[in-house]
């Protein structure tokens, strides 16, 4: 006697037996073969199909061989025995398996969170917050408002300022409006434009009498070389050339020390005149245009005041006050840091160049009286040093 299994019943066999030939067995961190929500529902299948058997109500019991008339068939519907039924837990444990860590890496001994996909948490978050991404836009575009709304409030008085001081300034050009003037102040600043004008020629002249003296000590150096050379040449002429030689040696050391304290002359007086007197200059140019922004809100407020007192009028007046008191706060401030500035500025002045003009007065008189002694002494007191020769010529490094 033989079985007749329906189609169901051997492809379900056959795609168990094939996930049983073709599953992977895992290996855990200890040797031990891991298991996996798959494997288990798949032993209890094959448990199932073992205990229950196949379908007999769907199959025919044959006698005989497969020449045996059809009389022989009889059906199976009669016959009690075992059944497979059907199991409701079968499709569930079919589904995906719960979210847990991988096998893979549970073998390695890492243990992974768990984590929900990025576009399932930005539903989530969707869902429970859905007016967020509207505020952020909301937000956004207040920012932007805000901050153009700020920059044309800037452009906007700037533009106003711009035109009053530019009013202002045509008519104290034309005689039309006044100016506030501090004699005392507009004529120390006078004095220092003027002082400043005669330091720049100074400094223009003493630095163009440093590159005449270093063409001079060069020339003075190469004379006493080819002097040298001709001593050792002629030896008829060798003492007189040698005495020619070392006068122009000696020359050629004393110019370098001259040249040391111009040097130092020139430098001092730069800095005087292009730092502290510019520094000075910049703090004056501030002061008038603070003195123009001033007056420029005088006239203003002036104006405001000889017209009609009705509401309107007085709300002008007063916001003309009140700028018209911040200028005037600004301009006085301004003052007060110029004249402190040129008190300082005469006292450094007179401090610098008393020292510098006593410097340059000894270091020429001993140099042209011939007198190195006392060339020598003056760059000691005055802490002058000396760079060696070549020192101002780049490296080859710099060259390249």
């Amino acid at each position: 006697m033989c079985y007749c299994l329906s189609c169901r019943d051997f492809i379900m066999a056959d795609s168990i037996m094939s996930k049983a030939a073709t599953m992977e067995i895992p290996i855990n961190s200890n040797g031990d073969t891991g298991t996996l929500p798959e494997d288990d529902s798949l032993e209890q299948d094959l448990q199932q199909v073992m205990v229950s058997g196949p379908n007999l109500n769907e199959t025919s019991i044959v006698s005989g061989g497969y020449g045996g008339p059809a009389g022989g068939i009889i059906p199976t519907s009669s016959i009690k025995g075992p059944a497979v039924y059907f199991n409701p837990e079968y499709l569930d444990r079919r589904q995906a398996p719960a979210p847990g860590p991988d096998i893979r890496m549970k073998s390695r001994g890492v243990n992974l969170p768990k984590s929900q996909s990025a576009a399932s948490r930005l539903a989530h978050h969707t869902e429970q917050h859905p007016g967020s991404s509207n505020h952020n836009t909301n937000s956004t575009e207040e920012v932007s408002r805000g901050v153009a709304v700020e920059k044309l409030d800037s452009v906007k008085k700037w533009g106003i300022n711009t035109y009053k001081c530019t009013k202002q300034m045509f008519s104290e050009k034309f005689g039309r409006g006044s100016r506030t003037v501090d004699l005392e102040l507009e004529a120390q600043i006078d004095v220092l434009r003027d002082t400043k004008s005669k330091y720049e020629n100074i400094l223009r002249l003493a630095t163009a009498l440093t590159d005449h003296f270093q063409r001079i000590v060069q020339t003075q150096q190469a004379l006493g070389d080819a002097f040298t050379d001709l001593s050792q040449k002629s030896p008829e002429l060798q003492d007189e050339f040698g005495y020619n030689a070392e006068t122009q040696k000696l020359l050629c050391k004393n110019g370098e020390a001259l040249l040391g304290a111009i040097n130092f002359f020139v430098s001092s007086v730069n800095t005087l005149v292009n730092k502290t007197m510019e520094d000075t200059l910049m703090t004056i140019k501030q002061y008038e245009n603070a003195r123009l922004e001033f007056d420029a809100y005088r006239s203003d407020l002036e104006e405001l005041s000889l017209g009609p007192r009705d509401a309107a009028g007085v709300v002008r007046i007063e916001m003309a006050q009140h700028e018209y008191q911040i200028h005037r706060d600004k301009y006085e401030r301004l003052r007060s840091d110029v004249t402190i500035k040129l008190k300082f500025l005469e006292e450094n002045k007179v401090k610098v160049m008393h020292k510098q003009l006593l410097l340059f007065h000894n270091a020429i008189s001993a140099y042209f009286a011939g007198n190195q002694q006392q060339l020598e002494q003056t760059l000691i007191q005055f802490n002058v040093k000396l760079k060696p020769p070549g020192s101002d010529k780049p490296s080859w490094l710099e060259e390249q």
